[in-house]
């Protein structure tokens, strides 16, 4: 399949951390600026390709996250996406982009 024409959306749920990193899951690969997330609906997952997309969250939308990658077979529930965090490392994005 091609790329989409449409902007498409992926509801989501934010895994704990403790959870996401114990030996099922990454086994202690997520790191404190990590956030791992899984679809609501059952089999959903971003796609190769979604790297780089915003995980957004909150009434007031607002960027929480980065896509950063997943497991090669997407729909793995126990490789869950893992998203990098703008709000732990806000200070280092204000002093880069000065």
């Amino acid at each position: 399949r091609g790329l989409s024409p449409t902007l498409q959306e992926l509801e989501v749920t934010v895994m704990d951390s403790r959870m996401c990193n114990n030996s099922r899951f990454w086994n202690g690969d997520i790191g404190p600026a990590m956030i791992c997330f899984q679809g609501q609906r059952r089999g959903s997952a971003p796609a190769k390709g979604d790297s780089g997309s915003p995980l957004v969250c909150g009434k007031r939308p607002a960027v929480a996250g980065v896509m950063s990658f997943s497991s090669l077979n997407v729909t793995d529930i126990f490789k869950p996406p893992v998203a990098t965090s703008t709000v732990k490392l806000k200070k280092w994005i204000r002093k880069t982009l000065r």
